[in-house]
């Protein structure tokens, strides 16, 4: 089977938002087909879009799958479903989101499933993780990630607050 280089990225902002994210990540370690090869420090971040919430813990994980798209979809979901995510408010709070951002350099639009991640490069809270994990990656039909994070129309707060080791 072929090997497949993925990007997800992982946020919390209710309960333990740490707590969260370390299980999420764990969960993913130990299915079947997925291994966990990088992983960037964890940001506190403004929320977007919903702004009446508390602040999110945003972090990017690099993984090698050998699952297709929609199967490693399927068990996202599963893993938000899992750890208690309820779908209310469209970006509203939650326990633990997970997204994909990026699948090789593959470009799939399906009603479920849109990749690259449609929002990502309005998103610093998730181009800050990724420039950490891959400063010269090109994103399929946008370019360059630094030239992407420089022109982001998002300006919210993304800082940094755990080291990838200490997650």
């Amino acid at each position: 089977m072929n090997t497949n280089l993925v990007y997800l990225s992982l946020g919390s902002n209710m309960g333990d938002r740490l707590g969260y994210l370390k299980q999420a990540k764990e969960f993913l370690a130990e299915t079947p087909l997925i291994k966990v090869i990088g992983k960037s420090s964890l940001y506190e971040t403004d929320p977007i879009g919903y702004t009446e919430q508390e602040c999110f813990l945003n972090g990017v994980l690099e993984i090698e799958t050998e699952l297709k798209p929609n199967v490693l979809l399927n068990i996202t979901q599963d893993i938000e479903h899992c750890l208690g995510r309820k779908r209310i408010i469209h970006w509203g709070p939650r326990t633990v989101d997970i997204d994909i951002l990026l699948y090789n350099n593959e470009s799939i639009s399906k009603p479920e499933l849109i990749i690259p991640h449609p929002e990502m490069h309005r998103r610093r809270f998730v181009l800050v993780p990724l420039m950490e994990l891959n400063p010269n990656l090109m994103i399929p039909h946008l370019g360059k990630i630094k030239e992407l994070l420089d022109n982001c129309p998002d300006q919210g707060k993304v800082s940094p607050v755990l080291k990838p080791f200490q997650w």
